[in-house]
């Protein structure tokens, strides 16, 4: 049998007309949201490129460009409010500018400046320490091995940091410099910057604190400020010396010693008092007799303003007070007498006025000494002695003093010389060698001690020469002149100044050789001394001595020949005593000529030697901007002649 299924009735698929209409209308609305999109981000990115393209064509590349619809963001760091306002700007010129949204930050500057590079540099007795922040760009494996080489058996302690920012202008100058500075100085502190360097440092003596501050003051680079603070200990006086004077030429010191600031304000205001109208000086240093020094002198001031002429002289705890014959005895003893009534216990005061002249047409022969001393160092003696011993001994002292061939006596022997004539006349002579020209002159009853000096002190050591020889009741005037022009201190040249004189001073009488030779003429002796006194004061710069010859003979056999001659300059030089480790010796030949090779005269003035200037390496770089390199000659020839070789380091 056969079954078959009965096939199920086929429907006609039909949606209601009803419902044609609203899924039209839902279809529409979905093709419109997804036309509507697809056009939003297409105009989105289109605005967004747009503006990107235009920001980045006004230089302004480090802003990012956001767009959110039909906003446009701008963000990012500007390097300044120029740059940010030119990216807004720039977006303004595609979209509307009230579409632009700024979300962009500005640089601080502070950020972008470089840091204050400085190097403090302390150095002891155990060492030297390093401490701050330089450039990356700084030697600072060369730093600490100059800084070795200084410390000796001291330790070097590197406690620098480094930044990556460029070198500024003048650090290598300054950098180098300090260096230096700090080689000279044992016990100090040297803090260097770019633009100036500060020194803190202890000498030993006020003079040498003198010499220090001349030494660096002349070696610091052009353009560097030097701010120096350099401290001397006080010196030890002994004795303790003050001497005041009334005379017809006003009231004055001759010396003047204090142990404090305070105490020599006090005397300083005393001695206005009392009539002093000079500027006056008042050295504070160790060794006072007593705390009461201060109250003895101001009432000693006191009393001379009383008396109106006449000396008073200090000499530790002895007071010797001298008042002018024009002084009445009441008044003397009223004065005296006050002043001995209350001074204090240590001091001892011996007083004495002065007995008025006796006028007689038969004046008595009064015995004198004189000491003349000559600005070149001749001592001339007359006068009288008591007997041969003592001619012997002053003779003898002075010999030792001035030289065996400075001096000059003529001297006689006279009887019945006073009591201490010896003494006196050593005395003066010791006094007379503090000053650089001037005389001495001995009578009995005054010693009178005039001249020039370059010595600020001089006055002061004078009289406590006589103070400490000759005791108490010993009158004496001072005439003494500070000149600052022989003050070895204050007039030290410079570089420049030495290489100048140098020079004129092989202009006025050249360096001759033997034709042909490097052996120097005889002539030339007295040149080379002159040169080698001038460089006594310029040793400490460095110089090249430069051989020149004419164009006579073969081109390098003329450039042997000078080098050889300049050389031969040098070890005249060293044989005089000079210093010749900044010396070096440059030989040109006959490639700088300064006259016509075809004359006789020109070829006369192109064999000579010359000085020049040696600049160093890190002060050159700084005034150029440029790095280090080689020495640099200052003034040199041209770069095509021969050049110095750089001289090794010391």
């Amino acid at each position: 049998m056969r079954f078959s299924l009965p096939k199920a009735p086929s429907l006609p698929l039909t949606i209601p007309v009803r419902l044609i209409l609203p899924g039209f209308l839902v279809l529409a609305a979905l093709l419109s949201l997804l036309a509507a999109t697809v056009a939003a981000s297409f105009v989105e990115r289109r605005s967004a490129e747009g503006v990107a393209k235009a920001v980045a064509d006004a230089g302004e590349g480090w802003a990012d460009v956001l767009a959110d619809g039909l906003q446009i963001t701008l963000a990012g760091t500007a390097p300044t409010e120029a740059d940010r306002f030119r990216a807004l700007t720039a977006a303004g010129t595609v979209v509307d500018s009230d579409r632009v949204i700024d979300a962009m930050d500005v640089l601080d500057p502070a950020a972008l400046k470089a840091p204050d590079f400085t190097i403090e540099i302390l150095r002891n007795d155990d060492g030297v320490s390093l401490i701050g922040l330089v450039p990356a760009a700084t030697d600072r494996d060369g730093i600490v091995t100059r800084l070795t080489a200084i410390a000796g058996e001291g330790r070097v302690t590197d406690m620098l940091e480094t930044a990556d920012h460029p070198v500024p202008q003048g650090w290598p100058a300054a950098l180098d410099f300090g260096m230096k500075a700090i080689g000279s100085l044992p016990r100090s502190k040297v803090s260097i910057f770019s633009d100036h360097v500060a020194i803190t440092a202890i000498s030993d003596s006020a003079a040498e604190k003198a010499r220090i501050e001349a030494d660096l003051s002349r070696k610091a680079p052009k353009g560097l400020r030097l701010l120096l603070d350099i401290s001397a200990p006080r010196p030890v006086i002994t004795p303790f010396t003050l001497r005041f004077l009334i005379d017809e030429n006003g009231a004055r010191f001759d010396a003047c010693s204090a142990d404090s600031s305070q105490a020599r304000d006090r005397i300083l205001a005393a001695a206005t008092a009392a009539g002093a109208t000079r500027k006056n000086a008042c050295t504070i240093g160790l060794g006072v007799p007593t705390p009461a020094w201060a109250d003895a002198v101001t009432m000693g001031l006191a009393a001379m303003k009383e008396l109106g002429a006449g000396s008073i002289t200090f000499s530790d705890a002895d007071i010797s007070l001298i008042a002018a014959d024009t002084v009445t005895q009441d008044v003397f003893d009223r004065v005296v007498g006050e002043l001995e009534s209350n001074l204090p216990e240590v001091f001892s005061l011996h007083a004495v006025l002065t007995p008025k002249q006796a006028e007689t047409t038969d004046a008595p022969v009064v015995p004198e000494f004189v000491a003349k001393l000559s600005s070149e160092g001749r001592l001339e003696m007359r006068g009288r002695l008591g007997d041969e011993l003592s001619r012997d001994a002053v003779d003898s002292f002075a010999r030792a003093r001035f030289g065996s061939d400075s001096v000059h006596a003529a001297t006689r022997l006279a009887p019945d010389m006073p009591a201490g004539w010896p003494m006196r006349v050593l005395a003066a002579i010791e006094a007379l060698g503090e000053l650089d020209s001037g005389s001495a002159q001995v009578r009995p009853e005054i010693i009178r001690i005039s001249g020039v000096t370059g010595s600020a002190t001089a006055s002061d050591s004078v009289a406590r020469i006589l103070s400490s020889r000759l005791g108490e009741g010993l009158n004496f005037k001072l005439d003494i002149r500070y000149d600052e022009r022989l003050d070895p201190l204050l007039g030290l040249p410079t570089d420049e100044e030495c290489v100048a004189g140098i020079n004129d001073l092989l202009t006025e009488q050249k360096i001759n050789f033997e034709p042909g030779s490097a052996q120097i003429a005889r002539d030339a002796s007295g040149t080379l001394d002159k040169v080698a006194e001038k460089m006594k004061q310029c040793s400490d710069f460095a110089m090249e001595v430069g051989g020149h010859t004419d164009a006579q003979g073969r081109e390098e056999m003329n450039l042997e020949l000078s080098q050889k001659r300049a050389e031969a300059v040098v070890a005249a030089l060293m044989e005089r005593r000079v210093l010749t480790g900044n010396l070096t010796a440059q030989g040109y030949g006959e490639t700088v000529p300064i006259g016509d090779n075809e004359t006789e005269a020109g070829r006369e003035a192109n064999r000579r030697i010359e000085f020049r200037l040696i600049k160093p390496a890190a002060v050159a770089a700084a005034a150029e901007g440029g790095a280090e390199e080689a020495p640099v000659v200052v003034n040199a020839p041209d770069d095509d002649t021969p050049k110095p070789k750089p001289r090794p380091e010391r």
